[in-house]
């Protein structure tokens, strides 16, 4: 099984679930949302290393939370992150591990992606270079002007929305972060940064309870799962 070194880009705010609190240190039952969402990877076997990449005031935090649930053969580290989430994980791609052959980087705030969709990843990761984890787009998407007038209407069978974790061959993610550094380029994501540097980036099926908590209803929602698996 190859090596892995896991990412958490986690300098995030509350604002859009009207929290003050960074959205990945909002608990839901007795553990906050990162530390549910940590705690998903430390069973592939593979794994070497969590880099969690947050700001400053939250530093001695996560270190406190990793060195907390961490296991001994697994690396946990803790380092601030940047104003974007690009930045972010460009500072903790400094940290990786020279031995990881894989890095996959996941939203501290999905903290319901499965162990078989990790494993799934790591290994289309492996054999194509980058793996993606999505859902087919369920609704019409539109494209439209600065005047919110349609001027297109994609074909939504070839459309999907993108989740994470995304994984990659460690040497070709570097290079497409050091490329967009390099050439001023920020992305939405970092597979649109192997793209831009020639990288093969395969998506991957996954499970629509893998969601993003961004906004209050996302939050109940999150809290009724968590009730069901209890």
């Amino acid at each position: 099984m190859n090596a892995l070194s896991l990412i958490i880009p986690a300098a995030g705010s509350g604002v859009r679930l009207g929290s003050e609190i960074p959205k990945p240190f909002i608990r839901i039952g007795d553990k906050t949302i990162l530390e549910h969402t940590v705690r998903r990877f430390l069973d592939y076997k593979g794994l070497k290393q969590v880099v969690i990449a947050t700001s400053a005031a939250y530093l001695e935090e996560v270190q406190v939370m990793l060195d907390g649930i961490g296991a001994a053969s697994i690396m946990m580290k803790a380092v601030e992150g940047g104003a974007e989430r690009q930045y972010s994980i460009y500072n903790a791609l400094g940290e990786v591990d020279e031995r990881s052959e894989l890095i996959a980087v996941h939203d501290a705030v999905r903290p319901f992606i499965s162990a078989t969709i990790i494993e799934q990843c790591c290994r289309i990761a492996d054999e194509y270079g980058g793996a993606v984890v999505g859902v087919p787009a369920k609704d019409t998407i539109k494209k439209v002007d600065e005047d919110n007038v349609i001027i297109e209407t994609p074909d939504r069978s070839m459309l999907w929305q993108a989740q994470t974790p995304q994984v990659f061959k460690k040497e070709l993610l570097i290079r497409a972060y050091e490329s967009a550094m390099n050439h001023d380029l920020l992305g939405t994501d970092d597979a649109s940064l192997v793209e831009a540097v020639g990288g093969v980036v395969k998506m991957v099926e996954g499970e629509r309870e893998n969601l993003k908590i961004t906004y209050p209803i996302d939050l109940q929602v999150a809290e009724l799962i968590l009730k069901n698996k209890s």
